[in-house]
């Protein structure tokens, strides 16, 4: 138990001069009252830390100090003292920071039951700005005429109607690969939390209300889309438009791209046929459609519950889709990679199991028929843990979703059948990954409890990752990783080596990305608002992509300005030209709709 002395008596902070090269890092956001706490600090000299008050920020008194709850973590490249600052057992609310005397103190911070409270709903900003079809930011429509097949054995040329869904990034390419897994994190997210979630918009992304809530408007856009890419049995599509669109940046009602239908006249639409399609010179790895296969049934199967209430009839004809998608799984095994033309970068998907698994975990729901069970306990146990949780490093995108919430639904659908075994077994699995990750975090010696791989998207990993420590700790009530869990949440808001939120314009008097990388900031038409951004990258990868510079052209933004706080193995950048580092992404930002939404129900709980 670490020891909190509460002062009984106020005590008036004495003049306190702070050291120029050090710094506390803090969750801008806040803290609930019972969560786990703990800010880091960094310095430039060497520094020796055995006390830290926390200092209400209006009167300016200290109302506590903590002798333990200090470890002291090593340098950190530029930083020659780190260490981390345990203030959890502190739960009065308030405004506040951290004091160190005579070395630094921390930005501004509440503890409350109300800091995560809109949040979900604020990053479906981002989703609703991505909109393909009719975009509700831009006021206007595009893509109106995709797609053209690709790759159908008999259909190959001909046109289909695929508009809709959302644009991936800042280029204007459309996945099944990251849409669907987006759209099971939002479903997810509103099946847990319900109650969360605001009416404040129209279905079709404008300002208004319908009667339903904002979430279930962006779920239902990206089901509606996912329905159009599956036009008949057994008729799957993965992909539309490739890197040809990579042309400058651009405004998507006015696409230049050319795919030899003419400019902005009609884009590719790749079918999943399950064997190697183009990379660039060479082809794509694609050993089947199973990955594709299972993430279509697992939406539909899901979906079908969630839009009920809404979308009668649609969820009727999505969940009568299900099964047939899965199928095509059954009869391709293997995973679908995506496709490229001019250059080597695709989504190089190697897993499929676990998509097969959540898929029949979600038509076991659906149905009820015990044969799913018993196909998703196959598919889980071929590979109990993600590959990356523990890794040091993986390629873009190879092992993905990022985390397996089949485990999840499957230890769920055990217990429903009172096989606790079962349960026990893939819960172990969930904790294990775990398990290995904080592992990592400890080794590599990370002041901030980071364990990810610093990959392309280790944002994206870092939102797995903290969701995997949610849905273990509420299926078990084991804390054993909370820790973890409080430093991940943290680092997505500010407490990492650079101080910045990973979220553009969250919280809105914090610091966050000013300069990501959006065609509508290289336009000077606004900010991709509520985007989670790739965050950071290892410096070999940052060094070895093409197009990648520090050179930056937006008003008040200094090119490089983390430099004395890059870490040394990854860096991030605040620049529009760094796609690796701060281009958001649609499924990451999805992603986070689950967590977000969770705190602020369990803030709720703590009123």
């Amino acid at each position: 138990m670490k020891r909190l002395l509460a002062l009984s008596f106020i005590i008036t902070v004495c003049a306190m001069s702070v050291s120029a090269g050090a710094w506390i890092r803090i969750n801008q956001l806040g803290y609930l009252p019972r969560a786990s706490k703990v800010a880091v600090l960094m310095s430039n000299d060497k520094v020796g830390v055995d006390e830290f008050q926390i200092v209400d920020a209006n009167s300016g008194r200290v109302v506590a100090v903590f002798y333990n709850g200090i470890t002291a973590s090593g340098e950190l490249k530029h930083m020659k003292s780190t260490y981390r600052l345990d203030f959890s057992n502190f739960r009065m609310s308030g405004s506040y920071y951290i004091a160190v005397k005579g070395i630094a103190k921390s930005p501004v911070f509440k503890i409350d039951a109300g800091v995560y409270d809109g949040t979900a709903d604020f990053v479906l900003n981002y989703m609703r700005q991505q909109r393909c079809g009719f975009n509700p930011f831009m006021r206007d429509s595009c893509h109106q005429k995709d797609g053209y097949i690709r790759y159908h054995p008999t259909k190959e040329g001909q046109h289909i109607d695929v508009r809709g869904g959302w644009h991936d990034a800042a280029d204007l390419l459309q996945y099944t690969t990251t849409s669907a897994n987006a759209i099971y994190q939002m479903m997810f997210a509103y099946q847990q939390n319900p109650t969360v979630f605001k009416d404040e918009y129209q279905a079709n992304g404008l300002k208004g209300t319908n009667g339903i809530p904002d979430i279930i408007d962006e779920i239902y856009w990206g089901l509606d889309w996912l329905d159009r890419m599956n036009p008949e049995k057994g008729e799957l599509y993965n992909q539309i438009a490739d890197d040809r669109d990579h042309i400058g940046q651009k405004l998507p009602a006015n696409d230049p791209s050319d795919y030899g239908y003419g400019p902005n006249n009609g884009r590719p639409v790749y079918f999943v046929n399950g064997k190697p399609q183009q990379r660039g010179k060479f082809m794509n790895a694609t050993m089947g459609g199973a990955s594709t296969a299972g993430k279509f049934a697992s939406d539909f199967a899901l979906g079908s519950a969630i839009l009920r209430p809404f979308y009668p009839e649609f969820a009727a004809k999505i969940g009568a889709k299900a099964a047939d998608a899965y199928q095509v799984g059954l009869d391709m095994p293997g995973n679908a990679q995506t496709v490229s033309v001019v250059s080597p970068y695709i989504y190089e998907e190697d897993n499929w199991v676990d998509d097969m698994e959540l898929g029949a975990a979600e038509l076991y729901w659906m149905t009820r028929d015990k044969k799913y069970i018993t196909q998703a306990m196959e598919y889980g146990r071929r590979e109990p843990i993600t590959p990356w949780m523990g890794a040091d490093s993986a390629r873009h995108y190879q092992w993905y979703p990022f985390l397996n919430m089949g485990h999840y639904q499957l230890a769920k659908m055990a217990r429903a059948n009172d096989n606790e075994r079962l349960a026990k077994e893939f819960i172990s699995n969930l904790r294990t990954g775990l398990q290995r990750t904080l592992d990592r975090a400890h080794a590599t010696g990370n002041p901030f409890l980071w364990g990810v791989p610093g990959i392309w998207c280790s944002n994206n990993l870092t939102t797995a990752l903290l969701t995997q420590c949610i849905l273990y700790r509420t299926l078990t009530g084991d804390d054993a990783f909370v820790e973890m869990e409080g430093s991940l949440r943290d680092w997505l808001f500010g407490c990492n080596p650079w101080g910045t939120s990973m979220v553009v314009e969250l919280p809105a008097d914090g610091v966050y990305p000013h300069a990501p990388h959006s065609n509508y900031v290289f336009q000077k038409i606004g900010m991709p608002t509520g985007g989670l951004v790739d965050g950071p990258v290892y410096s070999s990868i940052f060094n070895s992509l093409k197009g990648v510079n520090l050179t930056d052209d937006m008003p008040h933004v200094v090119s490089n300005a983390y430099e004395e706080f890059q870490p040394g193995d990854v860096v991030y950048h605040d620049v529009t030209h760094d796609y690796s580092t701060n281009e958001p992404t649609m499924d990451g930002t999805a992603s986070l709709t689950f967590p977000l939404s969770f705190y602020q129900m369990e803030g709720a709980s703590q009123r």
